[in-house]
């Protein structure tokens, strides 16, 4: 090996070290403020949200993504969903919105962050034999409680171009618990003002060479825009979903054409 690939190997590690290190410190922190407001006993749902967005904007900024609201984003009671790119959305979303994440069950087995996901008010779902109306009526009763909640309706990841078909499926909780749909798209930029291509996690990317990407990025900003709501108030689950995918397709250009400085893929820039 060469002594400047050398050099550059010994930087990247140390780079990938520092920021799993800052990681590492901020699980730690947040374990110790779970411990101190008693959410490993009890979550204390109406104090948790300013909690998590703190540990979700230190997170995000262990990997060294900068989270920017192209607008300010709304703290009210609803059912959220933003367009999915990464595994990297969930602490940049949960960095701006008063809203608890949906998650598998067996996750809340899991050593350390299941412990952690318990503390932060994460809604459980207990999928049976792939019952989605059950899921529907879970969620809906945790709204009614007065709690937010958001997912990811396009229930894949993308390169972040575009928004792939909604499935509405889940948008009936906000039709019985008569709360508005809070939509937000969300974009990874980088320094020079050109998309991320290497934050996005999807296709055949693993979750190993996935990290190893985002650990080697430098100075990328997530930036998030929120939508105009939705009142579900007299609309069917079939029309939420229909104005929800345009709303977000159009959403996700004017996001584009606010941060974005170059064209990409028939994307405009900015004015």
């Amino acid at each position: 090996m060469s002594p400047s690939k050398s050099g550059f190997s010994v930087r990247k590690q140390l780079g990938r070290g520092k920021q799993i290190a800052g990681m590492t410190t901020t699980i730690a922190g947040g374990m110790r403020t779970a411990q101190r407001i008693g959410a490993f006993r009890q979550p204390p749902r109406e104090r948790l949200p300013r909690y998590i967005q703190t540990f979700c904007r230190k997170m995000a900024g262990s990997f060294g993504v900068k989270v920017v609201q192209v607008e300010p984003v709304p703290q009210h009671h609803g059912l959220w969903v933003s367009n999915h790119v990464s595994w990297m959305d969930i602490p940049v979303v949960g960095s701006v919105s008063p809203a608890f994440f949906l998650s598998k069950a067996e996750i809340g087995d899991w050593p350390i962050f299941g412990k952690l996901v318990h503390a932060a008010g994460t809604v459980f779902i207990k999928r049976g034999s792939g019952d989605v109306g059950s899921v529907t009526t879970q969620i809906a009763s945790f709204l009614n409680e007065g709690f937010s909640v958001i997912f990811f309706p396009e229930a894949t990841t993308t390169d972040g171009k575009k928004i792939k078909r909604i499935h509405g499926t889940l948008l009936q909780s906000a039709i019985d618990a008569c709360v508005p749909i809070q939509p937000v798209v969300l974009s990874y930029v980088n320094k020079d003002g050109t998309l991320s291509e290497e934050l996005p996690y999807f296709g055949k990317l693993t979750m190993k060479e996935s990290l190893k990407r985002v650990l080697d990025s430098k100075n990328v900003t997530a930036y998030v825009l929120p939508l105009e709501p939705l009142d579900p108030n007299g609309y069917s689950k079939s029309e939420l979903t229909n104005m929800l995918q345009k709303r977000m397709q159009d959403g996700l250009v004017e996001l584009h054409s606010r941060v974005l400085s170059t064209p990409s893929d028939g994307q405009a820039t900015v004015l």
